[in-house]
C-alpha cells in the first residue's frame, strides 16, 4: 500500500477545478462551467424517474436554459485523492431552487485536474 501523502497542493488543484463548476452554476454559463471536465466527460442521474445521462455537454445545455442562481451555496464534503485520480463529492443548495449531492471522479490530465465523471441526486 502506497503510504506517500498527497501535497497540499494537489487538494488545491482540485479545489479550483470544482470551483469552475461552481461558478457556472451561479453565473449560468455551461463554458465556464466546462473548464472544469474533460471533453469526454459523462454524466448520471435522475430527474424525477427520467435518467439523465450521457456526455456532460447535456449538463452545460441543461445549464445554460436554467440560466444563473447567485444565491447558490456549495461545499465539498469529501475528497480522495490517490496518485492521478481523485472522488470529490459536493453538495449544493438552492441551484435554480434545486439541492443536489455530486460524486465527481476527476483524472490529471497532463498537469491539470478534470472532472470525468459526474453521476447525481436530485434531492426532493
Amino acid at each position: 500500500m502506497n503510504q506517500t501523502p498527497t501535497p497540499v497542493s494537489e487538494y488545491a488543484a482540485i479545489d479550483r477545478t470544482i470551483q469552475h463548476y461552481i461558478d457556472g452554476a451561479r453565473t449560468g454559463s455551461g463554458q465556464t462551467m466546462a473548464h472544469a471536465f474533460h471533453a469526454d466527460a459523462t454524466i448520471f442521474g435522475y430527474i424525477g424517474s427520467d435518467l439523465f445521462a450521457g456526455p456532460i455537454q447535456k449538463l452545460f445545455e441543461w445549464n445554460d436554459a436554467n440560466g444563473p442562481s447567485s444565491d447558490l451555496a456549495a461545499r465539498i464534503t469529501s475528497l480522495d485523492v490517490v496518485g492521478t485520480t481523485a472522488v470529490a463529492r459536493l453538495e449544493i443548495e438552492n441551484w435554480t431552487g434545486h439541492r443536489f449531492t455530486d460524486f465527481f471522479t476527476l483524472l490529471k490530465v497532463e498537469g491539470d485536474w478534470k472532472i470525468t465523471n459526474k453521476v447525481f441526486h436530485l434531492h426532493a
